[in-house]
This record gives C-alpha cells, structure tokens and sequence, in this order.
C-alpha cells in the first residue's frame, strides 16, 4: 500500500498511505530524520479549490483560514469537526494571510490592490492600498514582525488578466513594502525584483527571504535586515530552484529551516525543506503543486499545505516560529 500511494500521488492522484513511515516523506539528507515523526502521515482535508494559498492558523478558534484566489472565496477548516465552510466570499481574490501580534487576521487582496486587516468586531480596515499616490498592483504575501510592522510583497499577478483580479496597467514597479505599525507609513525596502512573492524572515529576524519568482530559474533571495529593524541590505541568491523547481509561499520553524511550497513537476510537487543555509534536506510529495504552507495546531507542530485544489496537512517534529 505504501508503494501504490507514493506511485499514486506522482501519477496526479491522492492516496493516502495505511503504512508508517509515510513514503510521501523523504529525506534527502540525514539531518531531516529529527523532523519526521515516525507515525504521521499525510492527510488530504479538503479538496475542491481553484488555487489555494495563504494559509493561516487560528489558535483561539482552533480553524484555518486559507485563500481560494480565482475562486474568489475565503474557507475555513473547523480542527474538532473537519468541517470545512466558506469565512469570506466574495473575498475580493485574496490571496496570502498572516496574523498582527494582536492576532488580527491581515490579508492581500488582489482584486481591491491593497493589504487589509480585519478587526475583532469584523470591520474592514485598510493598512495600504497605494505609494506615492499611485495603486499597488496586487499584493502578494505578507508577514509581521515582532515590531508589528506589516511587510508585503506586491507583484503584477491580479492586473495580468480577469481570473485572479481585474485586468489593469501598473501604475508601480514590483517592490517590496514595509508598513509601519504605529504611524501606517509605507516605504519601499526592496525593489528590482521579478514578481517578488512569498516571503519570511528568520527566526531572530535578522534575515528576510524573498520568493523571485518570475527569475529563470526561480529564486529565493535573501537580505539582512538593518537599521534598528525597518531596512534591507546585503540581498543575494540563497537558493537557485534549478530546472523544474518552483518556490510560491513559506515559513520557517525554530531552527531556521524554509519549508517551501514547491512544484512544476510531478517528482517535484509538494513541500520542499531548506536547512538555514540553503541546503535541501526533505521533501513532502503531494499530487498537486503547493502554493504556501503555516504551522498550526496546539503546539505549532502541524504543517498545513495549501496546494492547487487540495488542503493538507502533516505532524512534524518541529514548531513554527511565533507569528509566522
């Protein structure tokens, strides 16, 4: 059975394993074996979205709420009952989500062109929605840091064409923004880079990765984070994909580690695992592309993918890193 359902899974099909160690866990290095646990496994909760991204777990609701991007619709995962119904649609094509560190849900929405945060009462507020007088293009992914400044990544997805937005000339080049938390001043941190999209900083914050994903082959880049916290330096390669391989969205455990939404190819779709210096050490096949991951769960110990139409999840031996 184990066999099958790794042969099923890179055929494009689900099937999950009844054998532990799950086979759709690989090590491709020896220093991954301390994250895999021994009996977990695979588990697909739910299917039937058009392009899923931007997972993000609430704790205190015990759910997750994750993106349908042309499908227009926010869903949430109920952990008691697996239940899984709608949290925001129309959703205006949002796409990556994060908590503030009032546990606020903040969300990028394509369609609008702007990062907003829902407040406990579920009003609307808008954190940005232009620079310099002009409209963003459609942001992307976006994480807070421990200063509640909110960063955001805005590439040109949801202005190319009517199935994840409106279709629109840009009116900005594709940056990078930090939002500060006190005055909601934006500035532009990094810039220059093609289709700049997921992104995380590391554990201490000293260090911010960036997804380019339309560089050929695709890259993570990453930068020091300087001047008292609100500033980037220093950017270069840190990850070169290689042929067939297709960073989206991530985040980092207590270690340091990326776990990467990966993908382009059937031995290459799933989760994708970097050591702090760039060094592939696991893999987590899926049938699907995975867009973007999060750590949920009581202990921050259950990886959620978001793949192309599939939800999954996975116990690791790790944690995520807080706010992340």
């Amino acid at each position: 059975m184990s066999i099958d359902s790794k042969s099923a899974v890179l055929s494009g099909q689900w099937a999950p394993s009844l054998r532990y160690p799950d086979p759709l866990v690989t090590a491709l290095d020896p220093r991954f074996k301390k994250y895999q646990l021994a009996m977990a496994s695979v588990e697909r909760l739910y299917t039937g979205t058009r392009w899923a991204e931007g997972p993000v777990w609430f704790g205190d609701a015990r759910c997750l709420i994750w993106s349908d991007v042309p499908g227009d619709c926010m869903y949430k995962w109920d952990e008691e009952t697996g239940a899984v119904s709608p949290f925001r649609k129309p959703s205006n094509n949002s796409n990556g989500n994060t908590r503030d560190r009032q546990g606020r849900l903040v969300t990028c929405e394509h369609l609008t062109r702007r990062v907003v945060r829902t407040e406990y009462d579920g009003s609307i507020t808008v954190i940005c929605d232009s620079f310099n007088g002009r409209r963003l293009n459609s942001p992307n992914d976006v994480v807070v840091k421990s200063d509640g400044s909110i960063w955001f990544t805005d590439p040109q997805f949801g202005i190319l064409g009517n199935y994840e937005g409106n279709v629109a000339e840009p009116e900005l080049p594709m940056n990078v923004y930090r939002v500060d938390g006190a005055s909601g001043v934006a500035t532009v941190v990094a810039d220059g880079i093609k289709a700049p999209n997921g992104l995380a900083f590391s554990p201490d914050e000293s260090r911010l990765y960036i997804v380019e994903s339309r560089a050929e082959p695709r890259k993570i880049l990453v930068y020091d984070v300087v001047g008292g916290g609100e500033r980037l330096a220093n950017g270069k390669v840190f990850i070169d994909a290689g042929p067939g391989g297709s960073p989206d969205g991530f985040r980092v455990d207590i270690d340091g580690n990326l776990w990467c939404g990966w993908g382009m190819t059937p031995e290459l779709d799933g989760v994708r695992v970097f050591t702090p210096q760039g060094e592939p050490i696991g893999h987590i096949s899926l049938p699907e592309r995975c867009a973007n991951v999060c750590f949920g769960g009581k202990k921050r110990n259950r990886l959620f993918m978001a793949a192309a139409h599939s939800l999954y999840a996975l116990y690791v031996n790790t944690q995520g890193v807080k706010g992340g």
